[in-house]
């Protein structure tokens, strides 16, 4: 069992940064971020295996945003930088054991219950 602990969402203007965090116990070897707007999907942004450290982004937020883990912690972070009001959303940490299609929701099995993010113009 995997149970995972987000912080660090809140509201920002466009062009600002936040750093998402997420606490995990249990095993696990990858983890990801997901978000969910209303009324859309929810999507893939960012995951990160733990051994590797192989990480994968969304073409979406490529560039802007960084994943990146504290091994010692078991933590996994979400720096966003030049946030746009399109990346207002209710951002959710997962967490599975699994090899590939990282960015899909439907690989993980672990969640946690999510922080929102709010980017003003």
């Amino acid at each position: 069992q995997v149970q995972l602990m987000e912080s660090g969402g809140g509201s920002v203007q466009a062009g600002g940064s936040l750093r998402l965090s997420c606490a995990a116990s249990g095993y696990k070897n990858r983890m990801g971020w997901f978000r969910q707007a209303p009324g859309k999907e929810r999507e893939g942004v960012a995951c990160i295996y733990s051994r590797s450290g192989a990480t994968y982004y969304a073409d979406s937020v490529e560039g802007r945003f960084t994943i990146s883990q504290d091994s010692a912690k078991n933590t996994v972070y979400l720096q966003m930088n030049s946030l746009k009001p399109e990346d207002t959303a209710m951002y959710y940490c997962a967490a599975s054991v699994g090899s590939d299609r990282c960015l899909d929701q439907y690989e993980h099995n672990y969640w946690g219950q999510g922080t929102q993010v709010t980017v003003s113009s």
